[in-house]
């Protein structure tokens, strides 16, 4: 059976704007400003759903750096694939994630060793 924090991957994903979060993030990493041009939403609604969305692991955030030395977070889904079967005890869900920054430095560094 699904734990709660697989349940809460569910009903987050029914979110329009979350899905066009996921969709724009998952080629290319993009800014709050970027995503609120494409959801055609105020910012301060992106920023809870990209807030939603990295506390579920689905989505992390990167510093880009600009070419005037500024620097900003853009954000990259991690999400590759969410399956839902149903059970006698209820849903089953396995959410299958992309390797994280940190996770692919780790085991590259471990690869030297």
């Amino acid at each position: 059976m699904a734990d709660d924090g697989e349940v809460d991957v569910v009903e987050i994903l029914g979110d329009d704007y979350v899905k066009t979060i996921l969709v724009r993030t998952h080629d290319e990493p993009q800014s709050v400003r970027a995503l609120s041009d494409a959801c055609d939403a105020d910012p301060s609604t992106i920023y809870r759903r990209v807030e939603r969305l990295t506390e579920a692991d689905l989505l992390e955030a990167h510093q880009q750096l600009d070419p005037d030395g500024h620097h900003h977070k853009v954000y990259a889904a991690r999400l590759r694939e969410v399956r839902i079967r149903l059970a006698e005890e209820g849903y089953d869900v396995e959410i299958e994630r992309e390797e994280s920054a940190a996770d692919r430095f780790t085991r590259l560094y471990e690869g030297f060793k």
